[in-house]
């Protein structure tokens, strides 16, 4: 699942990843005083008040959380039952999430959204943030969340390589191993979506680069478009399974989810031995929110243990290190020893900056290579 919905110009992209004038939206909104406007502090609410308030409202919308994504559907499952709540989600990109958010305001048709950590402070940023923390929120590491409850990662994602051992003999299990190759490798829409973002971040890491020194990352892929290797396409399970992915840079519960929905066996799945970038999804409440007790219930619940445990079974790593998995969850992930060389973002800032950056220079490093 690929969380956007047709293509975008490469202006509008950008809008969006600067936080400007997102896709081009105008607000649509002009009534004062949503339902969750009113609310004054909704960190001074107990979960209890929160729990039967979501349950009066009876209705949550999602944006950037189907059901195929991290085992949404498991959890959504869980949470309409709970609340006896009727749910709905628009699969959206982290970036077209913000823009409907800011376009919609006071019309909000979602209460909450599922993004990257990179584009959560976009959000903070315009003003379109409900802050909730929740009653794990000491439960979550300090990278992993904003000091005012504005956002919160609910599971971790790893960059990772997939690949179809029916079209590449040896598969790579390092960055190195990708520039010897002679396949096409797939990394989808660096303008658009996190998990691309990130793909660059962590090769450039890999070779030396950080935070704030993407360049290694924007070379490494310079010369796979120069040797005509490099795909823009999406790795998503349609394509791997026709067999137009030999290998593919993807978050590893994607890689392991589209490997086991197809047939596992004919996959290889690891973390880069040189190094990688663990990044999580946040959820974002809308400020304007027309469910806003449903969404701090949902919020709630994700970063509960049935929660962390259904993302797990999603392929996606909980963010809280102290829930304990089932053995069955913990057998389908990839092993620990191989995330040795992953580290999480150290330098949020310096990302939030060269995240502005890097669509443009994805374009004019990269994209204009491309064979």
């Amino acid at each position: 699942m690929n969380r956007k919905l047709g293509k975008k110009s490469i202006r509008s992209i950008q809008a969006a990843v600067l936080g400007l004038s997102l896709l081009g939206l105008a607000g649509c909104g002009t009534k004062e005083g949503s339902t969750a406007q009113s609310i004054s502090d909704p960190n001074k609410l107990t979960v209890g008040e929160i729990e039967a308030k979501a349950k009066k409202e009876g209705e949550i919308n999602s944006a950037g959380m189907p059901d195929t994504w991290a085992n949404w559907g498991q959890t959504w499952g869980d949470i309409t039952k709970k609340y006896n709540l009727k749910h709905t989600d628009t699969d959206l990109s982290s970036a077209e999430e913000i823009a409907k958010f800011e376009a919609e305001k006071n019309n909000a048709t979602a209460d909450i959204g599922d993004v990257g950590i990179s584009f959560a402070p976009i959000a903070v940023q315009k003003g379109l943030t409900l802050p909730y923390k929740t009653s794990h929120w000491n439960d979550v590491p300090s990278w992993a969340k904003d000091d005012k409850g504005n956002y919160v990662v609910g599971y971790q994602g790893t960059i990772a390589f997939l690949t179809n051992k029916n079209l590449v003999k040896n598969p790579p299990k390092s960055w190195d191993d990708i520039l010897k190759g002679n396949y096409k490798v797939t990394i989808g829409d660096v303008l658009n979506g996190a998990q691309n973002q990130m793909g660059v971040l962590a090769a450039a890491m890999a070779y030396g680069g950080s935070e704030s020194n993407i360049q290694p990352g924007l070379n490494f892929f310079a010369k796979l478009a120069k040797q005509g290797r490099l795909s823009l396409t999406d790795a998503k399970p349609a394509n791997i399974e026709k067999g137009e992915v030999p290998v593919a840079i993807v978050w590893d519960f994607n890689a392991l989810g589209y490997a086991n929905q197809i047939n596992r066996n004919q996959f290889d799945v690891c973390i880069p031995k040189e190094g990688s970038v663990v990044s999580g999804y946040t959820t974002i409440i809308n400020k304007y929110a027309k469910h806003p007790y449903a969404a701090m219930a949902t919020r709630e619940y994700i970063l509960s243990d049935q929660g962390q445990i259904n993302l797990a079974r999603g392929y996606a790593r909980p963010i809280r290190d102290d829930v304990k998995l089932p053995q069955d969850v913990q057998d389908k992930l990839i092993p620990k020893e191989e995330y040795k060389n992953a580290r999480p973002i150290k330098d949020p800032k310096a990302w939030e900056k060269t995240a502005k950056t890097l669509p443009q220079l994805w374009q004019d490093e990269v994209v204009v290579n491309v064979k």
